[in-house]
C-alpha cells in the first residue's frame, strides 16, 4: 500500500543509498554501500566553489568484508565527494572496525571506535544500515549453520519487530513452543 498523496510541495533534496551483498570467491563476504546527497538549486560552499544542482554534495562509499561468522575482515571507506576538503581524511580510521562482530553490541561499536571526530556521521549511519543488510546476504549460511546446530532456548529473532512478536502469527507458525497468544 502506498504512502497518502503527498500536499503540494517542492523537492529540495535527495539521499540516495544503495547497499549491495556478494559472496566472495575466498569465502569472504562483501557488503558496499554508496550514498550521495544532492540539491535541487545550485549554491556556494566555502571549500569547494559552487555545487551545481544535482551535483553530489557527499558520494561516499563502504565495502565492509566479513567472514562467516560475522567478524569484521576489511572496512574501506572513500569520500569522493563532501562539503569540505577535511572530509576524505577521516577513511582510514574505518579500519578500526576489523575484528568486530556484527551482531550485539556493533552500534557500540561504530561509536567507540568512529564517534565524534574519529569519524564520519554519514560513514557511520550507512554502517548501521549495512548491519541489516549484512544479515540478508549471509541468511542462506546462517539459516543453516542453525539447522545444523539447533540451540536450545528461545530463537533469537522473538521479539525483535513486529513480525516476530511472540503472540503473533509468525511465532506461533514457526516457534508455536514460544507462541505467547490466547
Amino acid at each position: 500500500m502506498p504512502l497518502s498523496e503527498p500536499a503540494p510541495r517542492e523537492k529540495m533534496h535527495c539521499r540516495d543509498i544503495r547497499i549491495e551483498g556478494y559472496r566472495r570467491d575466498d569465502g569472504l563476504w562483501d557488503i558496499e554501500a554508496h550514498m550521495t546527497d544532492t540539491k535541487t538549486y545550485g549554491f556556494d560552499n566555502a571549500f569547494r566553489g559552487r555545487i551545481e544542482a544535482g551535483e553530489p554534495l557527499h558520494d561516499m562509499h563502504l565495502r565492509l568484508t566479513l567472514d562467516e561468522s560475522l567478524v569484521v575482515r576489511g572496512l574501506e571507506a572513500a569520500t569522493d565527494a563532501g562539503p569540505y576538503q577535511a572530509c576524505p581524511a577521516v577513511a582510514p580510521n574505518y579500519a578500526r572496525m576489523v575484528g568486530v562482530t556484527l551482531g550485539p553490541g556493533w552500534s557500540r561499536a561504530i561509536k567507540e571506535r568512529l564517534g565524534g571526530v574519529e569519524g564520519c556521521t554519514h560513514l557511520r549511519e550507512m554502517l548501521g544500515a549495512m548491519a541489516t543488510v549484512a544479515f540478508q546476504t549471509l541468511y542462506p549460511v546462517l539459516a543453516k549453520k542453525a539447522a545444523d546446530k539447533p540451540r536450545p532456548g528461545k530463537p533469537p529473532l522473538i521479539n525483535t519487530c513486529h513480525a516476530y512478536r511472540a503472540d503473533g502469527p509468525v511465532v506461533k507458525a514457526q516457534w508455536p513452543g514460544f507462541y505467547e497468544g490466547a
